[in-house]
């Protein structure tokens, strides 16, 4: 709900269903921040004005902002923008250069509407409600000629607050904005601590938690791309906070390209958080009736600490900016061909390869890269997106129909974005890529970056693409881009524009997608970039999934994943099982622990399926099986993180709070802690329910040289005679059953069985060596 009090100053209250969000009108027109957090309920003005700042003298050494108001100090008050000059040295809000070369900025307030809908954000995706109404705040403030509006959306479900601006020039000179971010949050002291997400290819989502009492800690991407190196997403919470208590804020901007944001501590010991697109080459040219409109930025608060920062996080995701047809729809099972075939692919190679998906329960299957022109690695032919007829006698409409008659849908990869040198298209345009004429230009993977600045390439792409997707049986796209930005350069744009690249670029890309998803609704898109490098909420409000990282390791993604759950749910998650050893860091871990990795999130597998073991088969089928019935609640449930570190504990629950799934993973086992207990969470505390494990089977290979203190004879550790035992005998696995209420299973938690610790073994007894994990199923009991 947004509410206006008029009274001496404007005031303004916008609340969730538990935060307020308070600003006011300060006389000398500015936009003084008031509070953010839990909700309060604030009626009159008088109520207000215990939040108002109280000042009867100005600092010294600082700057009045004018005579009429000499207890207006800038830089010592809480803003909800701010501008260069008048006396705010702190990271600004907006930079601009007039026609006269200045660079003062004075916007002051000129009034306000509110209303129950959200207006466009000219050419970027955005948030939404599915009835087409929305909560709008809009303050306009002007600087002569110059127009500023802030607006604002509120959510109240999910306690969601976004923000953005919008900026117009009404005069009759040019102006040069170097800066306009999304979104300002300052807070009247600096007992904070950010916690962001950083890392690189195979290491995405790494934590990391900084305090910041003074100074300034920025997260930005100049990439081209939200990048790899410092996800968008990030939190500011007490030094305190917990998983589950605790003051706790998100931020995430709904934004693809370069992005901003900076947590600063003023000599006032104020905190300013700023966030938005890039400033950094950022030069964006306004003509006189020509604006710019931010990305909407995104905030959340809550009490209940990280999780519950999370929860609202993930539950605006899933209502507010997925859309389409598979925004609430379960996600297929799929099986990916890359590392089972990398380039080398051929019609009958990829059909016995679906074949055998299916005997397995795959529902989709996905041929990577390789398909096109003369595709045999990755220095030739992206961009041309014709089959290569030596690959594909049929194309993709005879190969699509061989894996859709057997019962499966059939997906393909594509890389629009790129083009290679050696390739059709860049003979025919060479001007097509980004490129600066008569210097060196530097490339990643071999590839070069088309000019989305240029609408004709951008209508090029969406007919080009439409013609593949239309040539066959296609239900899932891969969406891929395998390089960052260098050299940026737009052919296209005249000189003095281009400040505008990277940002034009984006509004391209976001053309593309837009009229793409229109075109191909029944399509599953997922977006991926070199794995997690573009995992950002612009490409969500577009492909409603995103393949978080090239590692499908099932250690690294314990961690991976985890560092997404933060900001994003399990849903929009691409999560693969791969072969053992892995491909990108040779480690070898059990098939299980694979699976029950995976299975928090949209599950694939990514291996050569037709040569697993018998046995390897039977298990994977099985977990297939299990997953579709446990679908629904691992990809759409609420998400809490239990434990993290050496044991990873993850729960989801279903929204009625009647199903949940359990898992716990550890990394490397300690000796003898024979003693677990799993701790549920989110259940009702009052319902009874049953929580139980499926007992597998264990491989005696993993006891290796112990099956000797059992054995009547010698048995050599790997020979032949240890590995026909172990091709025909399994060993039980530990039982877990136990019925007890939810405030039980949540505050007592589940004392699991005995852990291997080297004294005995039996079938009572849990092996859990380094790697291991287990998935246990809670359900309510009528």
């Amino acid at each position: 709900m947004i509410k206006k009090i008029t009274g001496s100053q404007e005031l303004f209250i916008l609340n969730t269903d538990h935060t307020s969000y308070m600003l006011a009108i300060t006389p000398s027109g500015h936009a003084e921040h008031l509070y953010y957090g839990a909700r309060i309920d604030v009626d009159s003005a008088e109520e207000l004005e215990a939040l108002r700042q109280k000042r009867e003298f100005e600092p010294g050494n600082a700057i009045v902002y004018s005579a009429d108001h000499p207890t207006t100090v800038l830089e010592d008050m809480c803003l909800e923008f701010s501008g260069t000059g008048h006396g705010d040295i702190r990271e600004p809000f907006i930079e601009l250069v007039r026609a006269d070369g200045s660079r003062t900025t004075d916007f002051l307030y000129r009034g306000c509407e509110i209303t129950d809908s959200k207006p466009s954000l000219s050419g970027l995706p955005g948030s939404y409600n599915a009835d087409g109404t929305a909560e709008h705040l809009c303050l306009a403030f002007k600087d002569g000629a110059m127009l500023l509006e802030l607006h604002y959306c509120v959510y109240p479900e999910c306690d969601v607050i976004t923000r953005w601006a919008k900026l117009v020039n009404n005069g009759d000179h040019a102006i040069e904005l170097e800066r306009l971010l999304s979104t300002q949050l300052d807070l009247p002291d600096n007992e904070w601590q950010t916690t962001s997400f950083h890392g690189a290819w195979t290491r995405e989502m790494e934590k990391s938690t900084a305090s910041v009492s003074h100074g300034k800690f920025v997260i930005e991407s100049r990439t081209g791309c939200s990048s790899n190196r410092a996800n968008p997403f990030f939190m500011l919470h007490r030094p305190d906070a917990t998983e589950d208590s605790g003051a706790v804020y998100g931020f995430n901007l709904i934004y693809s390209g370069n992005h901003y944001a900076a947590v600063e501590v003023s000599a006032y010991r104020k905190t300013r958080i700023a966030q938005g697109v890039n400033p950094a080459g950022f030069r964006f040219i306004l003509e006189k009736g020509e604006s710019f409109t931010t990305p909407e930025a995104v905030m959340t608060y809550s009490e209940n600490g990280f999780s519950g920062q999370s929860r609202n996080m993930h539950r605006f995701v899933k209502d507010h900016i997925l859309r389409g047809e598979w925004a609430k729809a379960e996600r297929p099972i799929l099986l990916n061909s890359w590392e089972a075939s990398y380039f080398n692919i051929s019609e009958s190679s990829l059909v016995s390869l679906a074949k055998a998906g299916h005997e397995l329960g795959v529902e989709l299957f996905v041929m990577d890269d390789g398909w096109f022109g003369d595709r045999s690695d990755d220095t030739r032919s992206l961009g041309d997106w014709d089959p290569n007829h030596k690959k594909l006698p049929g194309g993709l409409g005879r190969l699509s129909k061989k894996i859709t008659d057997h019962g499966m849908q059939f997906g393909i990869w594509v890389e629009p974005e790129m083009v290679n040198v050696n390739s059709r298209l860049y003979e025919q345009h060479p001007d097509w890529a980004m490129a600066i004429n008569g210097k060196l230009h530097s490339e990643g993977r071999h590839q070069r970056i088309l000019d989305l600045c240029n609408p004709e390439i951008c209508d090029y792409l969406i007919e080009k693409m439409s013609e593949v997707f239309s040539s066959g049986k296609i239900s899932y796209v891969k969406w891929d881009m395998n390089r960052i930005f260098s050299d940026v350069y737009s052919p296209y744009l005249l000189p003095k524009r281009q400040g505008e690249t990277a940002h034009r670029y984006i509004l391209g890309l976001y053309k593309i997608m837009g009229a793409l998803t229109k075109r191909f609704p029944h399509i599953l898109f997922e977006g991926c970039a070199s794995g997690g490098n573009r995992f950002d909420l612009g490409i969500l409000c577009y492909f409603p999934q995103i393949w978080a990282s090239d590692n499908t390791d099932a250690l690294c993604r314990s961690h991976i994943q985890e560092g997404y759950s933060y900001g994003y749910p399990q849903c929009c998650i691409g999560a693969h099982v791969s072969g053992s050893p892995n491909h990108q860091t040779l480690r070898s871990t059990p098939l299980e622990t694979r699976f029950n990795i995976a299975a928090f999130g949209a599950l694939g597998y990514e291996l050569d399926v037709g040569k697993m073991f018998r046995w390897d088969k039977e298990h994977t089928r099985l977990q297939i099986t299990l997953y579709k019935v446990w679908r629904d609640v691992l990809q759409y449930g609420d998400f809490y993180r239990i434990r993290s570190g050496n044991v990873h504990e993850w729960i989801c629950v279903s929204d009625d709070k009647t199903r949940a799934v359990g898992m716990m993973m550890q990394e490397s086992v300690e000796p003898n802690t024979q003693a677990h207990r799993f701790y549920c969470k989110g259940l009702d505390p009052d319902r009874t329910y049953r929580f139980h494990n499926i007992s597998g089977r264990v491989n005696i290979k993993l006891f290796g040289s112990l099956i000797n203190t059992m054995s009547p004879i010698r048995i050599r550790q790997d020979g032949m005679l240890h590995n026909m035992i172990a091709r025909f005998i399994k060993m039980g696995g530990e039982v877990e059953d136990h019925t007890a209420k939810g405030s039980v299973l949540m505050s007592a938690g589940v004392a699991l069985r005995q852990q291997f610790s080297g004294t005995g073994y039996n079938e009572n007894v849990r092996l859990f060596p380094d790697f291991s994990s287990r998935m246990y199923f809670i359900e309510a009991v009528e």
